[in-house]
């Protein structure tokens, strides 16, 4: 399943927010440096579809605002 997803850092919680089927905005606590804050996405969509970090990529966006995410 692919979504796209909208990142909003330096948030004062975690949350994931279904906005339709495809589209997610997904808040991290993390600075977007050092790819910290795409681990933290990575890791706040594995625990809200239920499955490990490693079902969960990246497939474009990776140092925009707006990514591409494939979960298997």
């Amino acid at each position: 399943m692919k979504i796209f997803v909208k990142t909003k850092v330096f948030a004062k919680k975690q949350a994931v927010l279904k906005l339709d089927d495809v589209h997610y905005v997904v808040s991290v606590r993390e600075a977007p440096a050092e790819g910290r804050a795409n681990e933290a996405v990575i890791r706040a969509l594995a625990d809200y579809f239920g499955t490990r970090k490693s079902n969960v990529r990246i497939v474009s966006g990776e140092s925009s605002r707006h990514k591409l995410i494939e979960i298997t």
